[in-house]
């Protein structure tokens, strides 16, 4: 995919990001760079998404001192569908431990699809990625409870604390995702076939199906993208959701497979850690810097975002965030000793 980003000069990765005047200037430029672009289509394979609003679009930055930015419909509300995944496993990661939840889940891109079945049947029943749904099935299944509501009621707190205010579940996106999720209960039987759920997998494909169907806006995603960028801590509300070591895990686990099997291009072309959703959502994450949260629903052909991708990668490249980007003699050219 074209991320239209000739002629922006990648600015170079230090520690902090430029003033929030810069900021707001850049925001606008990439909002404008981003709204002409009319590719993609609105997901329909539940039907529910197939009535999102195609030409909505909302970008929000939040600083890792609580700062926000935004512009456009940012308080649009969506289902956070498989970007849920990344904030579950950092609240099961934070729970059970690194070595557990890596035995399990795995941390390995699969090369087949989100929804594969032949990637479970090729690695001998393991997930290998909890990005994929096999990995994110698995990961609410070990979600600590001595019910399905208790599992359910650990989930929704911990997102609803990742993004600073208690969120609700679309129950219209929930019930047309009930009706057509025969896949992901086909996924959770061949998992606990495996032994690699030990629960009821309805139950968990239940669970799982209400994660997804949570309500959140842009400016959510750029909230709890910036507490992963602040080792845990939500800059907005200064309550510590998870530990900073988790943070670590997850971004990690995000660089190499947060959007699906475009991973490595995004990688390649922005250099930071970043999930998708099908609702045309998209959170990307700056460590020690910023969350951004983006809304867009027409979608590429691997399920991501078309206008969050495009300004995504102009902030990226303007406000000197990819990780990699870096010039021994920048201090030197700054006139600085």
């Amino acid at each position: 995919m074209d991320l239209d980003v000739d002629g922006v000069h990648q600015a170079v990765s230090t520690g902090a990001v430029p003033g929030p005047t810069h900021t707001d200037t850049v925001l606008a430029r990439a909002f404008e760079r981003a709204t002409g672009h009319r590719e993609g289509a609105v997901a329909d394979y539940i039907p529910a998404l197939a009535e999102a609003d195609a030409d909505a679009f909302g970008l929000c930055i939040a600083d890792v001192e609580g700062g926000l930015h935004e512009l456009g419909d940012t308080r649009t509300a969506f289902s956070i569908q498989s970007i849920s995944k990344v904030f579950v496993f950092a609240l099961l990661c934070d729970t059970i431990g690194h070595e557990r939840v890596l035995d399990v889940v795995g941390a390995n891109n699969t090369g087949l699809a989100f929804n594969s079945v032949v990637a479970i049947e090729l690695n001998d029943g393991h997930p290998m990625n909890p990005m994929v749904n096999a990995g994110a099935l698995a990961t609410t299944a070990l979600v600590p409870g001595s019910t399905t509501e208790d599992r359910w009621t650990t989930i929704h707190e911990g997102l609803s604390r990742f993004a600073g205010r208690p969120l609700e579940v679309d129950d219209e996106v929930y019930r047309s995702e009930s009706a057509t999720n025969h896949r992901n209960r086909a996924i959770a039987q061949l998992l606990e076939s495996y032994g690699r759920i030990e629960c009821d997998p309805a139950a968990v494909v239940d669970v799982y199906t209400r994660q997804c169907a949570l309500r959140v806006d842009a400016r959510d995603l750029a909230v709890m993208g910036a507490t992963l960028a602040d080792g845990g801590v939500n800059p907005v509300t200064g309550e510590r959701v998870v530990s900073a070591e988790v943070c670590r895990d997850s971004l990690a686990v995000l660089a190499g497979s947060g959007l699906y099997e475009r991973s490595g291009e995004w990688l390649f072309e922005i250099g930071l850690p970043g999930k998708s959703g099908v609702s045309g959502g998209l959170v990307t994450v700056a460590p020690g810097k910023v969350g951004i949260g983006a809304f867009a629903p027409p979608l590429d052909t691997a399920g991501n975002s078309v206008r969050g991708q495009i300004a995504t990668a102009y902030l990226s490249r303007a406000l000197g965030l990819n990780v990699f980007a870096s010039d021994p003699h920048v201090e030197e050219k700054k006139g600085r000793p």
